[in-house]
């Protein structure tokens, strides 16, 4: 059982970790961009792409959607009608960003790569362990050094805008979380009562549904650690103004 458990265990601890990423890096550049102009021009595409996440999810759960906001004083959101599919139907609806974010990033790493000269080293798509934490970071590292040091391409800092922006809007939000507590409770008590079952069929689809969504994580992990290297001069001058 004890093996069985471990990928659904790592995957919640990988959502976990999406999450912080994203609130933090958000509620910085909230608080240190100099006007707030600023912090909506930095947050607009990732809030658009969040929103359509959203949208996706009505329309894969055959929620109605009634009112789509994309920026006011309060930020976006999608107004909907109850899902077709009970407690799933909202999960799906309300995390949708934590996956259709990363997955908008990779498109955008390819593109940026294939047709405008970026370079981006192989990295792993699974973070089970610190040896493959610690190879993503340097694999970050040398991204950086080869695109704004060894060949400076002007594409890259327009890449690492697009990244930052999605990374700050890739958690759900606190309507969202309270919208899904309910499913995701449902899910995850499924999943472990699956798991204590013992049988191998349905064991084995719950192994291999966290290994697909744990990719996803891993990507959102990936990008909020990029995020956290564009941050990091912020995070220095935030620790010394407050201490």
């Amino acid at each position: 059982m004890e093996m069985s458990a471990a990928p659904f265990l790592i995957v919640v601890l990988l959502g976990i970790c999406v999450i912080v990423i994203s609130r933090s890096l958000d509620v910085l550049w909230a608080q240190v961009a100099p006007l707030r102009s600023v912090y909506y021009f930095i947050c607009a595409p990732g809030v658009i792409i969040h929103e359509c996440s959203h949208i996706l999810g009505c329309l894969i759960t055959g929620a109605t959607i009634k009112k789509v906001v994309f920026f006011s004083e309060k930020g976006g959101s999608v107004s909907y009608s109850a899902s077709k599919i009970p407690y799933f139907g909202d999960v799906v609806i309300s995390i949708a960003p934590l996956f259709c974010i990363p997955l908008v990033l990779t498109g955008c790493t390819w593109v940026f790569s294939q047709y405008l000269g970026c370079v981006f080293p192989p990295l792993a798509l699974t973070v089970d362990s610190p040896d493959a934490f610690f190879g993503l970071v340097i694999g970050i590292a040398g991204m950086f050094i080869q695109n704004l040091i060894v060949s400076f391409n002007p594409w890259f800092p327009v890449y690492l805008y697009l990244t930052l922006s999605l990374v700050l809007s890739l958690a759900p939000s606190r309507q969202d979380i309270k919208n899904a507590a309910i499913g995701i409770g449902v899910i995850t008590l499924l999943g472990i009562l699956i798991l204590w079952s013992g049988l191998p069929l349905a064991v084995t689809i719950i192994e291999v549904i966290s290994y697909f969504i744990g990719i996803g994580f891993t990507l959102g992990i990936l990008f909020g650690v990029i995020a956290m290297v564009i941050s990091s001069p912020l995070m220095f001058w935030y620790m010394h103004k407050r201490f």
